[in-house]
């Protein structure tokens, strides 16, 4: 029994010197085999950490490459690339200014920028109302005059289109506009826009170059001597007041008047010289409470004005409607009230089959009717009434 549990025991101690050893070998195992693989482990990670950055960076530098050369593709796209209507579209919503420095970009905005489509509606909106017929056949003269002597004036036009350019668009001063190509380069000379193109008559109107003829309303600025009155006049823009310079007829007391505004513009509504007398087409049809003008003149060297007034009763009338028969009489009464019943200038009678100038040297003599119908006409006239009866 006693020899059993020695065995037994050194059986034991066998078991756990054996498993002892076995443990630190098998641990002895694991930390020799730990290492290499915590390295593999841990340059994998960074690798891994490492390689993955790159991978992106090189992908957003090719990237990057790919956009600089689409970049450098479409930034060597030229405007005149896109289709020809939307080039239209946009050069049809430029301002005058932006027309011009647009013209001096190359030689093909310059052929499209100066042609006469663009630049028709920019003369209609500005120049519409005051420039009338007249006004044309004078831009016809003045261009003829101007190409008269062409062989000694080509330099001296030059440059004064190029003034006449720079005070509507300054920025084209920054541009080679001086005439002559010594360099190659593209510049918008005079001889490359027709004397006769819209573009050259809307900027020799804007720059005060061209004398317009028009009318004026209340010449010398109100003076009571012109109330109610419009004069024919030569006239000339300033881009910095916004207003017009006028030359009356050399006759009367003062020949010019500056500060004009364009309210008291229109365009002659008949095309009659200032000092022929106007044949009147609407005599007959005229009655009590017609608005008219008529042409007045001071003497007979002096031009005419025409004279705002209405169409009254004659004195056997009682300005009854149910009554009235003014409207088949001969006579035609006119009355302006602007002036008192006791002035000698209130109301004058013409005769309506045969009407011609009447008048005198004291009271001045009467010439041609116009009948007003657009209510435009009438409603101006209304708007210059003055504020008193005048003497």
């Amino acid at each position: 029994m006693f020899l059993l549990l020695i065995s037994c025991f050194s059986v034991i101690l066998l078991s756990k010197s054996l498993s002892s050893k076995t443990h630190q070998r098998i641990l002895h195992c694991k930390w020799r085999l730990f290492p290499p693989l915590f390295q593999k482990c841990k340059l994998g990670i960074f690798s891994f950490l490492q390689i993955t950055p790159l991978k992106k960076m090189k992908a957003k530098l090719g990237s990057s490459e790919n956009q600089t050369e689409n970049h450098s593709t479409t930034s060597s796209s030229s405007l005149l690339d896109l289709p020809e209507l939307t080039l239209e579209c946009i050069l049809d919503r430029l301002s005058p200014a932006g027309l011009c420095a647009m013209a001096g970009v190359c030689s093909s905005f310059r052929d499209r920028c100066t042609s006469d489509h663009l630049w028709e509606k920019h003369m209609k909106q500005k120049w519409g109302k005051v420039i009338g017929d007249s006004a044309y056949r004078e831009w016809q003269w003045h261009i003829a005059l101007k190409m008269r002597p062409r062989n000694l004036l080509d330099r001296t036009n030059q440059t004064s289109f190029i003034g006449s350019v720079s005070k509507i668009c300054p920025l084209l001063s920054r541009f080679s506009l001086k005439p002559g190509a010594e360099n190659g380069e593209n510049r918008l000379r005079k001889s490359d826009l027709p004397v006769d193109s819209i573009m050259a008559r809307y900027l020799a109107l804007e720059t005060g170059e061209f004398w317009f003829p028009a009318q004026v309303y209340n010449r010398e600025n109100g003076h009571a001597g012109f109330m109610l009155s419009c004069y024919d006049a030569k006239l000339s823009y300033d881009s910095k007041t916004d207003t017009f310079q006028a030359r009356y007829s050399p006759h009367g007391r003062r020949t010019t008047e500056e500060n004009i505004s364009w309210d008291r513009l229109r365009v002659p509504p008949v095309d009659t010289c200032s000092y022929d007398l106007h044949i009147s087409d609407s005599l007959v049809d005229l009655k009590p409470g017609d608005h008219i003008e008529i042409q007045w003149r001071k003497t007979k060297e002096f031009p005419y004005g025409w004279w705002y007034g209405i169409v009254g009763h004659m004195e056997s009338c009682d300005g009854n409607e149910n009554h009235c028969h003014c409207q088949y009489t001969d006579t035609v009464m006119l009355e302006f009230k602007q002036y008192p019943a006791s002035s000698r200038w209130r109301k004058t009678a013409i005769n309506r089959k045969d009407h011609r100038e009447v008048g005198n040297e004291t009271d001045g003599f009467y010439g041609g009717i116009r009948k007003l119908y657009k209510e435009e006409e009438i409603s101006m006239w209304k708007r210059l009434w003055p504020n008193q009866v005048l003497d």
